[in-house]
């Protein structure tokens, strides 16, 4: 599942049909409890679970599973170049680092020539709002263009969270000058099924404005 929207890999087929991953090397980024992971070793896959967060990858751990878990910085990846023929990630590490291009070089780096890479973010235009799922979540209470990060601190003031914000301008350029070939920009409509809310999503906000923007990256 790559969004709170509901849009499913089996349907979208952003990493190819379903059937074609089978003994494909695949890096899920950001993996925190590791589900992408999971749902590849179903179809066959050999992937990678790869999260900053111990306390995470310990819960994917108690989960299970038959791949490995590794603890690293996205921006430092421990593998040799073209490891790896897809990567992945479900609004894992991207939005955290201040410069995501360190990110999106590293996963080229460790691509085959040919690999692609498909993310998921929360997409830039809901900076703009509050990150309300109700009548409160419809007026634009900042400035879209505003790259202030959002920060949350705990009572010694110290950085506990921090999410950094880029327009989809920015997310296209970081793209494109860190060697990626843009393939398709995928913003999912909200289902009519879903019914759900979580955070700031829900039908009522989804019906009116994107949630997530899906980009699907390959290394020539």
């Amino acid at each position: 599942m790559w969004c709170p929207e509901g849009l499913d890999e089996v349907e979208a087929e952003l990493l190819g049909p379903p059937e074609d991953l089978k003994g494909k090397d695949v890096l899920e980024i950001g993996a925190g409890a590791a589900q992408c992971s999971r749902w590849l070793t179903a179809q066959g896959a050999r992937p990678v679970a790869l999260d900053l967060s111990h306390r995470q990858l310990q819960h994917a751990l108690r989960i299970g599973g038959s791949f490995p878990l590794v603890c690293a910085d996205a921006a430092v990846l421990p593998f040799a170049d073209g490891a790896f023929d897809l990567a992945c990630s479900a609004y894992g590490a991207l939005p955290f680092v201040a410069d995501p291009r360190l990110v999106l070089r590293e996963v080229r780096r460790v691509l085959r020539p040919g690999g692609r890479f498909v993310f998921s973010v929360t997409h830039p235009l809901r900076w703009a709002f509050p990150d309300e799922p109700g009548p409160d979540g419809l007026s634009v209470s900042a400035s879209y263009f505003d790259r202030t990060p959002y920060v949350e601190q705990d009572d010694e003031g110290l950085a506990v969270y921090v999410e950094h914000h880029r327009t989809l301008g920015d997310r296209v350029r970081d793209v494109v000058t860190s060697g990626f070939r843009l393939v398709d920009l995928v913003e999912p409509e909200w289902p009519d099924w879903n019914t759900s809310e979580w955070g700031g999503w829900s039908p009522l906000r989804g019906h009116l404005i994107p949630g997530t923007a899906i980009f699907v990256c390959e290394r020539d």
